[in-house]
């Protein structure tokens, strides 16, 4: 049941996003399923492993790669999904927590929680290079097939 709980709001935040981007209304659906898949990819390897920085990858990538499997499938910009969906994965109260720290004077706090944001970021983004990375060839496999086979009927004609 709590994975239901944590789909169905990270979906609702990543949906509230996407409005906030003005995402066309057709696509809302659709942004929502990114930011709940990549929050629950999130949400389980960090509960198994533990590791915050492996999970943030984990997820980013599973989001890169859905974020473009939907943008063949719907003839929309990769950036639609993957902004919207990279939402619920920022490590915003970590960028919260180093200034605070900062401003405290509380520099061991400031060190620890700065380099493991820092960390949550580049993993994010090593995330989305690993993503955009595979061919786009892969991709647009199905659509290829269905095209070549087309052609080759109205040659037949």
């Amino acid at each position: 049941m709590n994975y239901l709980i944590q789909f169905i709001v990270a979906m609702t935040a990543t949906v509230a996003v996407a409005i906030l981007f003005a995402t066309p209304k057709k696509e809302l659906l659709f942004c929502g399923l990114s930011g709940a898949i990549s929050w629950i990819v999130y949400y389980v390897v960090d509960e198994k492993s533990g590791n915050t920085v492996a999970a943030c990858l984990a997820a980013t990538f599973i989001l890169t790669v859905f974020s473009r499997a939907l943008a063949v499938l719907r003839k929309n910009p990769a950036t639609i999904y993957l902004l919207s969906g990279i939402f619920t994965l920022v490590p915003g109260a970590g960028v919260y927590y180093t200034v605070y720290y900062l401003i405290s004077g509380d520099r061991a706090q400031f060190a620890s929680k700065g380099l493991e944001t820092f960390e949550i970021a580049l993993a994010i983004v090593f995330g989305i290079i690993f993503g955009f990375a595979i061919p786009e060839a892969l991709f647009h496999r199905h659509t290829h097939g269905k095209q070549a086979k087309r052609a080759a009927d109205s040659q037949k004609l």
